[in-house]
């Protein structure tokens, strides 16, 4: 006999709805899967016959996930009318809310090349509406610690762990002289509310459109860095003729929305291509560490993307060569150990 193991947190989550099934005319007996990230938290749909929908969507974010950020941020989207579901019920200290349910259809699942422009023009629209609201004290400071930290993941996870060797001295002054260019332009960028992860995957085709999902990790911080997370994506690549498109476009509604994005478009590139380096370099390590540390290897399947993004950027500003040598070096390396990019 097979033995499953038992699910704890989802047991508890069951019997935490069960409180309020009837306010909500919850079906818990639905209680099914809806979909799972990188993090621990995963999310289950189930039937309920209330006001909010036929169905909600119950969150399992084990502590310390954020499920007070995730109300705070959802406060500030809605304030600046982005839609977003609606907290029901949450229980912070045990890491449940229930939730209104955008529906099924990811950006990602329906971009095809017919809607592909109506549909990133209204990501864009709605993140300079939520830009447009931003201050600064809300929420965390991107600032060079946490910049640096997120680079450090790749030669610790990817170089030290996924290629098993040592990083050399003339490897790490590549790596730290790339680092404090990306953060010396980051920062000296405007600074504004920032989503992060700010991709067709945690975007939903809706009414009205689009839905923003997973923000519970925004920050203050770069102009440019949700828009190098929509066109420089994790799961999909668009070709340059297109992020340049959408790229343009956005810095031309940002300036009339009255956002501080530079007034020359070639230094704007500039910095939205250094920006989006940093979340390249970060992405290399964490789905390294996802892989070895978390145990989900779907996600080392689009570190060739990443490889990709990261030296294309490298090889186009004589100061970030050294790293496009590094990255050739590197790559090597993985065929040599029986890794392919």
């Amino acid at each position: 006999m097979t033995h499953i193991p038992a699910d704890t947190r989802l047991d508890q989550l069951r019997s935490w709805l069960q409180t309020f099934a009837d306010r909500y005319r919850l079906d818990t007996a639905t209680l099914a899967p809806a979909s799972a990230d990188a993090s621990f938290r995963r999310y289950f749909r189930l039937a309920s016959q209330s006001e909010h929908g036929d169905t909600l969507i119950a969150v399992d974010a084990p502590p310390p996930e954020k499920c007070r950020e995730f109300v705070q941020v959802a406060s500030l989207l809605e304030a600046a009318s982005v839609h977003v579901p609606k907290i029901l019920e949450a229980d912070f200290d045990a890491g449940f809310m229930l939730v209104t349910d955008l529906g099924t259809a990811t950006y990602i699942s329906a971009l095809d090349e017919k809607n592909a422009r109506p549909l990133m023009r209204a990501a864009i629209d709605a993140l300079i509406r939520f830009q447009q609201t931003a201050r600064e004290g809300v929420l965390p400071p991107f600032d060079e610690a946490f910049l640096r930290r997120e680079m450090e993941l790749m030669p610790e996870w990817f170089i030290g762990r996924h290629l098993g060797r040592e990083v050399t001295a003339d490897e790490r002054k590549t790596l730290d002289d790339t680092f404090t260019l990306l953060v010396q332009s980051a920062l000296a960028q405007p600074q504004t509310f920032m989503l992060r992860d700010f991709m067709p995957r945690n975007l939903m085709v809706c009414e009205p459109n689009p839905g923003v999902l997973d923000f519970q990790d925004a920050v203050y911080g770069p102009i440019t860095y949700d828009m190098a997370s929509l066109v420089r994506d994790a799961f999909i690549s668009w070709d340059e003729e297109f992020q340049l498109d959408c790229i343009a476009y956005y810095w031309e509604r940002a300036k009339k929305a009255g956002l501080p994005v530079d007034p020359d478009f070639g230094e704007f590139y500039r910095q939205l291509e250094w920006m989006g380096l940093q979340r390249h370099i970060k992405i290399i390590g964490l789905f390294a560490r996802i892989h070895y540390r978390d145990g989900k290897p779907r996600y080392l399947a689009d570190l060739p993307r990443f490889i990709g993004y990261a030296r294309k950027v490298a090889e186009r500003y004589a100061p970030l060569w050294p790293l496009a040598r590094l990255l050739d070096s590197l790559d090597g390396r993985a065929v040599d150990v029986g890794y392919t990019f």
